[in-house]
């Protein structure tokens, strides 16, 4: 409790403008419907909040973690101690020209949206993905053989320093090769950088032929992914020369389950919630495959998926 009343003093207008919560349940926050509470929760609806309440956790040598759309988190059944940042306030988008510029909290779904009703093509690979574009540009997220690298022009983000965020210009203007893309991997994580927007370089095309493009794609999802039940997407990384969900499937996993943790048994690169899962009966899955794969084909899996808290 102390933290709680430590915020409170040190952030008076903004817990009194409801953006700071306390023992939030996350498992309303993330596309797996699991996780505890977070002891603090932060929704901060504009930059200026933004970097106060990461100079606060900077200066008291809290910990801290920046919450996008949830959609490829693990989190604990403990939850996470701490400052939970939710950036799901920061929507603007707009055009200029073949340029889209979308904040971090916009979901993909809606980015996509606004660039077919503006006749600009080049997104539609990301219009299934269940992410944000925080999250995705921090990820490299992809699909059907697009990624966020392909379209990137530019970002803004913030370095978590205490004396960076207390300059007068705190904001770090990348272009797309700083980025250093590769697979579901950016110069973000790296850095410990927090997004805040990007720019994407698309082309003209009709509204009516970008949207057949996304819901042919959107039937492929339907088709061959567990979208009816509560997930993170893709659990592992694809090893080199392999496909994750043959090798699991290959094994006889298809379908194994823990609790209410279980193997998908639409795609076995998917791990669901199909009733009250826990983190934990999770994160036992996940140990599972990732050992009877490497004992049957010695390929190690690792996760693509981020895995927070204590377990």
């Amino acid at each position: 409790m102390q933290l709680h009343e430590t915020i409170k003093t040190s952030l008076p207008e903004l817990y009194e403008a409801d953006i700071i919560g306390f023992e939030v349940p996350l498992k309303d926050y993330c596309s797996f419907h699991i996780g505890g509470p977070a002891e603090v929760f932060c929704s901060p609806q504009s930059q200026k909040q933004l970097i106060s309440i990461l100079l606060f956790c900077l200066q008291n040598n809290i910990p801290y973690f920046v919450l996008g759309k949830g959609s490829n988190l693990l989190i604990s059944d403990k939850g996470l101690r701490g400052v939970v940042i939710n950036t799901a306030g920061f929507t603007k988008i707009t055009r200029d020209e073949d340029y889209i510029s979308a904040f971090c909290g916009v979901l993909l779904k809606d980015l996509c949206n606004f660039a077919m009703d503006n006749g600009l093509s080049g997104l539609e690979f990301a219009s299934g993905i269940p992410g944000s574009v925080g999250g995705a540009v921090f990820m490299n997220s992809g699909a059907y053989g697009g990624e966020i690298k392909d379209v990137l022009y530019c970002s803004k983000c913030l370095i978590p320093s205490i004396d960076n965020l207390s300059s007068a210009n705190p904001v770090l203007h990348m272009k797309a090769e700083e980025h250093q893309f590769g697979y579901r991997h950016s110069a973000l994580q790296e850095h410990s950088l927090i997004h805040l927007s990007s720019v994407f370089h698309l082309k003209p095309e009709s509204p009516s032929a970008i949207k057949l493009k996304m819901d042919d794609l959107e039937a492929q999802r339907w088709d061959k992914q567990p979208m009816d039940l509560p997930s993170a997407g893709s659990v592992f990384k694809r090893p080199e020369g392999c496909f994750t969900g043959k090798l699991v499937d290959d094994c006889g996993l298809r379908g194994f389950r823990i609790g209410d943790a279980a193997v998908s048994g639409k795609h076995c690169g998917f791990i669901v919630n199909v009733g009250s899962a826990t983190a934990e009966q999770v994160l036992q899955v996940i140990h599972h495959v990732q050992k009877t794969v490497f004992a049957r084909f010695g390929v190690s899996l690792e996760t693509e998926i981020r895995i927070l808290g204590e377990f």
